[in-house]
Order: C-alpha cells, then structure tokens, then sequence
C-alpha cells in the first residue's frame, strides 16, 4: 500500500486496531443480541462485555500458526474473557464478521470524503462568484475559441462537485450493508433474526441474500464512485496546470516565499500538488478496475477478493481524501492574473469574434456556407500570413455588401458572449 496520508481521521481509520475494533463491535453486538433473544446468559454477556479486548501484538503472535487472521483475532478476545469465552463468534464465519466490520469502515470513510467533498463545493461557489465577470478566453481543442468568464470554470466544477457528493452518498448507501448468515448464508448455525437486530445495532442494514459473503459490487459501486470523484478532481487539476503554463499564465498555484521550484533552476514555480493529484488520480482508477475483478469469485466465494481489498480500499479512500483536501486548499489559495486573460483573449487578433461576423451575415440572409468561406478566407490570412484579421474584413468586398464598418466593428466585442452569465449563475443563486 502507498504510505498512508497522515491526517488523523482517515490514518486511524484502516490501521490495524481500528480494524480489530471494529470486528469486535460486530461480535458483542452478536453477544448482546444472542442474550435478548434467550441464547446467552447475562452474567456471561457481562463477563464478555467487560473483558473483551485484544492486542494487534497477539493477535499476529497467534497467526503465524494458524495462518488465519480471523481464528487469530478470535482466539485472543476468547483468551481474555477466559470463561463464557465460547459463546463469542457462536453460529458465524470469519466472512460474517469481517465483512460486517468492513461495512463499518467503509461507511466510515465514505462520511469523511463527504465531508471533504462539501468543504470543496463551498470553496469553490466562492471562487466562482468572485470571478462571475472576470472574462478570459474559452478553449476548445487547446485553441482559442470565444470569451468566457473564469468564474465560468469554477460554476461548472461546483455542479461537478455536487454530483459526486450524490454518488458518494448513494455508494455509502449501497456498501452499508452487514451479514450474519454463516457458511453459505443459509443461517444454518443462527438464528436470522439475530442478523437483523444485530444490524440494527450498528446503523447498517442487513443483506436480504448473501453467500459466505457480501456481494462484491456493493464494493466495486464504491470503488468506482471514488473513481469518477478522483478523475474530477484531475479534470481540474488538470485545467490549473494548463493554465499555468509560462505562455498563458492565467493563474498558477500558490507558491510561498521559502519554496523552491527547481533543483537546477531558481526561476521555477510548478503546478506539482496538481501534478501530484493527477499522478495519484491514476492509482484510484486502477484500483477501481481491480474492484470489478473481485465481482465474480467462485462459488460461494472464494478468497481471492481478500487480498485486494487490504490494498484497494484503504488506499482508494486515503487517496481521494487527501487530493479532495489539497485540491481545497489549492483552489482557496489559487493566483489568478486577469491582466494575462485579456492579454490571451486579444492573442489572436480577433479571430475569436468570427461566429459573431458569420451569424450576422446570416442575419442578412446571406446563405451560411458563402458566409462561412468570407470569413475563413480572411481568417487564414491571419492564421498563416499574420495580416489584420479586423481591417481584412473591413476590406472584404462580399462581407460589406451587407456589413457596414460599424456593425462589423460591433462584432468585435467580448461583452456580446458573456450577456447570459447572469443566467447561468442565477441557477445556483449568484
């Protein structure tokens, strides 16, 4: 596994002994259950409640004989209630507790992605009302296309924002999801009913059907939901990155008095939290692909899901956690330079203004296409000649059949592609 992001909540949540914990959870709750229903006695579930503990020391001590952490984790909670000691993980599998406490975790870790994702949204709703009319330049392709307004870019990432809040809620629903049917889930050794209230317990529900499992596209539907929220956040770690390029330079990443960009060149200031969010983005696709592999096991289940689950999991949600964080701060923090974006809208002399002078030739009844080859012709003695795009145009004897200078000259204005902004930004209520 990668070495795990050192923010407490997420660094405590998939160490060993939160993981332990959680399984013990599972087995008292099992115990406490067992006792309303008449199957353990008091004065045993008491005994067990107040000695049931563990140590990740003994636990690993035990397995190297056993070569099985579950049996491991059992025998030591049994070795410290010593007698009554029998009663816990009465009726279950291994499967019953640790895919229950792995319910637990992911859920767990679903709330603090949330959490992050929100914190996210807020910055960036804010980002877009401060930049709602700072114009910059659209690109389609990489090349320039029409006027825009940076605040534009920061509206759309929100919207994003919030879709993968909503995939995140729904997967914390799905993966929130326990099981205590025993060996093939036919609760040959419990009492069904001891699953449910068990489960009441924790906050989860109760698998309708299992096998010795819980079924892993509940995992994979988690997996692939903090795929799409990791590949959103390089979409726009991607587009600062861009921007910050030395020829655009319309904003960059915030760089502080001490840091220092290059090893060999002290002029440097580099993208590299974004680059780091898109190189540790890939990691989380890829494990998202090793969840669709664990969909199909054999049988009634297999181990080979196990495995990978200790890699996938743990590092999916310390990953999307952390870029989540960064990204936050990245964009709270972020250098915007409006200058440069109106230096990069007059780039092309004009040639952004060409749909303008083409709709308003159509709006003269000019036929699209003969109106389309007036304006290309002139653009490409811009593109390849570097001649006056505007003064060509004013020239062109077909375009002023229909065109006089000062509707031509009216094309040439910015304000004209961004009178809807309003619009847009009213629907989130800015």
């Amino acid at each position: 596994m990668i070495k795990r992001y050192t923010r407490k909540c997420m660094e405590h949540l998939w160490n060993l002994e939160n993981e332990f914990q959680k399984m013990l959870d599972v087995e008292i709750a099992t115990c406490e259950v067992m006792c309303e229903l008449g199957e353990i006695p008091k004065d045993v579930l008491n005994n067990i409640k107040e000695k049931a503990s563990f140590t990740v020391e003994r636990i690993q001590e035990i397995e190297k004989d056993t070569n099985h952490d579950i049996i491991a984790f059992v025998s030591t909670v049994q070795e410290n209630v010593g007698e009554g000691g029998e009663y816990i993980h009465k009726g279950l599998t291994s499967s019953d507790v640790k895919d229950t406490a792995l319910a637990l975790l992911m859920r767990e870790s679903a709330d603090i992605i949330l959490e992050e994702l929100k914190k996210l949204s807020v910055v960036l709703l804010k980002k877009a009302k401060e930049y709602k009319y700072t114009p910059c330049i659209g690109r389609t392709h990489g090349i320039h296309a029409e006027p825009m307004t940076f605040g534009l870019k920061f509206i759309l990432w929100y919207e994003d924002t919030l879709r993968n809040i909503e995939r995140i809620e729904k997967a914390r629903k799905i993966v929130s999801v326990g099981k205590l049917s025993g060996a093939v889930g036919t609760y040959s050794n419990i009492n069904p009913q001891v699953e449910e209230l068990v489960m009441q317990k924790l906050g989860l529900d109760f698998d309708k059907v299992s096998t010795q499992i819980i079924q892993r596209d509940r995992h994979a539907e988690y997996l692939t939901s903090l795929a799409i929220v990791a590949s959103s956040l390089e979409k726009i770690a991607t587009e600062i990155r861009a921007l910050q390029r030395t020829e655009i330079r319309e904003c960059e990443e915030y760089f502080s008095k001490k840091q220092k960009g290059s090893s060999a060149m002290p002029h440097k200031r580099n993208p590299i939290t974004c680059e780091r969010i898109s190189g540790l983005a890939r990691i989380v696709r890829g494990n998202a692909l090793a969840s669709l592999e664990n969909i199909a096991l054999w049988h009634e289940r297999d181990i080979s899901h196990s495995s990978v689950e200790r890699v996938i999991l743990p590092d999916s949600t310390i990953i999307v956690d952390y870029c989540t964080n960064k990204l936050t701060e990245l964009i709270d923090n972020l250098l915007v330079y409006p200058d440069n974006m109106i230096k990069n809208i007059d780039n092309t002399g004009g040639l952004i203004f060409s749909q303008r002078i083409l709709i308003s030739l159509v709006n003269r009844n000019v036929p699209r296409d003969d109106a389309y080859i007036w304006v290309q012709r002139n653009a490409m003695k811009k593109w390849i000649n570097n001649e006056d795009f505007r003064d060509n145009i004013k020239k062109d004897e077909d375009i002023r059949k229909y065109l006089d200078e000062k509707e031509i000259e009216d094309c040439f204005n910015y304000d004209y592609y961004l009178r809807h902004i309003d619009f847009i930004m009213n629907r989130f209520n800015i």
